[in-house]
């Protein structure tokens, strides 16, 4: 998930910025945080065009193919003229199902396929959505800081206000709720959560997903929980916020296939939990999209179904193995860093009290290598720098020779 990317992967970014004569931009558009890494995306291709060796940790795409008994099941199901037509937008009633057969087997929770889980064209839709069906304008999304610009986004195309909770490594990056004024909680509707967390890597206990759901309760909001991450990790397995009891009647849960399988490209991905929400997603999107290819679709059931086969044990192995040479590297460099459990990425502290721009910009002009500022996640980001797993062991090894060449 590539932070405050808002015009895409290319230069969609800039051109975004231009306005015509006629005024054809929407004001709307004003309100989106800007992009803050314009300079160093454009200093990145001016060093990729010069033919310097840049090794890019920017990007939280997996760069490892997505396993061939998915792919396989893709190619059988792409020759089934049945899935040449439009596929329902809230998904076939046999994803779905497969949806809730994963999650009776991997949680214990309990899931109505036609009421309680719809499918979503990658997590990023289905969050920007959200807030179109739930919210009003006026009302309050309450978003973490750092965190994914989506939930900011999509909070300004639905009308809403954002109210700003700052995490911290003091709390572990779980956010102080106590701190909510009164005035918010009474106009707030959402409350977006995202453990395993990105940027930071940190996973929450159930004891604070048990906080979240009796604090949506007392103050009558939804608990948004994005747990994109919850299948890529290194200790113990990250919970859903679903297996809080009562959980259903105040939250929904975002789960997507791309970092768990490899997919980023497929676009498929599924919203779980409270029925009625389900059902004002899927009104959304029955007006916006006409749902997922059926055949990635069935590739989906293929990878619910094999996720306890070797493949994904031997990825989640091969992030580890990234993860320690980063951790490794990083702390005999001198910086200050905490192993994440989980998710693709490395939280580092900048070192030598250093902005986080200023240690990304050092780092591509001295080292080639490309991090991504903390403060591109939002003001409680800085100070620190993001690494993503993505890039092959031997070229991580490179890296960190680099980067503890660097005198700050």
């Amino acid at each position: 998930m590539q932070p405050l990317f808002f015009g895409g992967g290319s230069g969609m970014a800039d051109a975004t910025n231009t306005t015509t004569a006629q005024g054809f931009r929407a004001d709307r558009l004003e309100q989106l945080p800007p992009y803050l890494f314009v300079e160093i995306d454009r200093k990145k291709r001016e060093a990729i065009e010069a033919g310097r060796d840049v090794i890019d940790f920017g990007v939280g795409d997996p760069d490892l193919p997505t396993p061939d008994f998915i792919v396989e099941r893709l190619s059988e199901a792409a020759g089934d003229s049945a899935n040449h037509r439009y596929a329902p937008s809230v998904g076939t009633i046999e994803f779905r199902q497969a949806v809730a057969a994963f999650f009776a087997k991997r949680y214990g929770v309990d899931l109505g396929p036609k009421s309680e889980v719809i499918a979503l064209i990658g997590a990023k839709e289905g969050i920007g959505h959200l807030p179109l069906a739930v919210i009003n304008p006026g009302d309050v999304v309450i978003v973490p800081e750092p965190g994914y610009p989506v939930y900011v986004s999509g909070a300004v195309f639905a009308g809403g206000e954002c109210h700003v909770v700052p995490l911290s490594a003091e709390r572990s990056w779980l956010p102080d709720l106590s701190t909510i004024p009164d005035d918010i909680r009474e106009r707030a509707k959402i409350l977006w959560l995202n453990y395993p967390n990105n940027p930071t890597g940190a996973v929450a206990p159930i004891s604070f997903f048990e906080e979240a759901v009796a604090f949506a309760r007392e103050n009558d909001l939804l608990v948004a929980q994005d747990a994109a991450y919850n299948e890529v990790y290194f200790e113990d397995p990250p919970a859903s916020i679903l297996q809080v009891d009562g959980a259903k009647d105040v939250a929904i849960e975002f789960h997507s296939l791309s970092k768990t399988f490899n997919m980023t490209g497929w676009r498929l991905a599924f919203a779980v939990g409270n029925a009625e929400v389900v059902s004002a997603l899927a009104a959304v999107k029955s007006n916006l999209d006409s749902g997922a290819f059926g055949a990635i679709q069935q590739a989906g059931i293929a990878a619910l179904e094999g996720i306890d086969r070797s493949e994904l044990s031997d990825l989640i192995g091969t992030y580890r193995r990234r993860r320690d040479a980063v951790v490794n590297g990083l702390l005999r460099a001198g910086w200050e860093i905490d192993v994440p459990d989980a998710t693709l990425y490395v939280w580092a502290r900048c070192p030598g009290g250093k902005d986080s721009m200023t240690v990304a910009t050092r780092l591509l002009d001295e080292a080639n290598v490309v991090v991504i500022p903390g403060s591109g996640f939002g003001t409680a980001g800085e100070g620190f720098v993001r690494l993503a797993l993505t890039v092959p062991e031997d070229l991580t090894l490179e890296a960190m020779e680099r980067i503890a060449r660097v005198s700050w």
